[in-house]
């Protein structure tokens, strides 16, 4: 494998599926939702003995940058970018690619989200040190699938096709290596009724997001794709001219996420299966799962007493008693400024509940 191996971790986002906890300037991957540690910070200490600090590009967005700042005090400061203005997954992966091919043209880059919850950090590295190697050996672009769990319509799916041997020094892989196939296709949520079928067939990952390639090969599909986007990384490549292409070019790059710009458009994509533990946490109902649980199904961060109650969840920042009288499967969030209520089954339309709170609390 590469000894150059870089990430991009994009931690970026609108901070509304968790509100009141969550603010624009604070969004998920800045919470600490599930352990003493951010989800951002999280993902950074995940690459640990990986990849070094200085080869970990961060990119946020201005209304988060200063969050990101103050909390990874000890990253180095040049490496943290803020997008002067929102666009979608292609450009920032293309501002990325650009960044890492100024440093090393050979080298390997690692695409991560911010937010996700994976505990096996030892088992995640593996995955992607498989999946580097295959994008070396290969050329392809290559993609983290995880093994669904349940019929979920709210992910992407992966249709897994062939298996492919990789081949490390002359020797087989060994067997235990995380399984490495090429991708048949790329499917779109599906409704609840097509994601049983998928899952039923047992041969679809969830589109996680995740992804490794070679330097060389990424610049390679931006060309043949997406030429706006390939033109934006020749002069944010420049030495010397990264902060003035970002200041002057990027606001004006497509809005287009990078699975349709490229990854559904490529010839040569493979996917490594994850062998190691993963979560989205979209939601309150989905951090629930990592608070503690009574008897009755709630759910709660801190102290609470519930009587004839249950099935809520309960999430209180600053640790204080919450009592709950009579009342079933409802969410409570509260913190210094606001208080949530309101039916666990709405908490998908909470987003619509921002737009209509004062500015200061959004």
């Amino acid at each position: 494998m590469s000894q150059s191996l870089y990430a991009l971790i994009l931690a970026g986002g609108s901070g509304e599926r968790f509100w009141p906890l969550s603010r624009r300037t604070r969004p998920k991957q800045l919470l600490k939702l599930v352990t003493e540690r951010t989800l951002l910070e999280e993902t950074v200490a995940r690459l640990e003995g990986l990849v070094p600090h200085e080869r970990i590009l961060i990119l946020t967005n201005v209304e988060q940058e200063a969050a990101v700042r103050a909390l990874l005090t000890d990253f180095p400061a040049s490496n943290i970018v803020a997008e002067p203005a929102k666009r979608d997954t292609a450009a920032a992966v293309a501002l990325g690619a650009g960044w890492v091919a100024a440093r090393d043209h050979q080298a390997t880059m690692v695409v991560l989200p911010a937010d996700h919850v994976i505990k096996d950090a030892a088992a995640f590295r593996s995955t992607l040190e498989t999946a580097a190697e295959a994008a070396e050996e290969t050329g392809a672009l290559v993609t983290i699938g995880i093994k669904p769990t349940w019929a979920c319509p709210g992910f992407g799916y992966i249709e897994l096709g062939e298996l492919v041997t990789l081949r490390r020094g002359g020797a087989a892989a060994p067997a235990a290596a995380a399984e490495v196939r090429h991708v048949v296709r790329f499917r779109e949520k599906p409704n609840p009724e097509l994601a049983e079928v998928f899952v039923r067939q047992g041969h679809f990952r969830w589109n996680a997001g995740m992804f490794v390639w070679s330097v060389a090969t990424v610049l390679g599909e931006f060309n043949r794709h997406a030429p706006k986007l390939a033109s934006f990384i020749s002069r944010v490549s420049v030495p010397n001219k990264f902060e003035t292409a970002l200041r002057d070019l990027f606001p004006k790059l497509p809005k287009i996420s990078f699975d349709y710009a490229i990854m559904e458009k490529a010839d040569r994509v493979l996917v490594v299966e994850a062998t190691f533990d993963w979560d989205d946490v979209g939601s309150w109902q989905a951090v629930a799962a990592y608070f503690k649980n009574d008897s009755e199904g709630n759910a709660a961060n801190g102290d609470l007493t519930a009587v004839d109650s249950s099935n809520n969840i309960v999430f209180d920042a600053e640790g204080k008693k919450i009592a709950l009288l009579g009342v079933h499967n409802l969410i409570v969030v509260r913190t210094g400024d606001a208080l949530l209520v309101c039916h666990r089954h709405q908490a998908e339309k909470i987003k619509s509940l921002i737009g209509e709170l004062p500015p200061e609390l959004q």
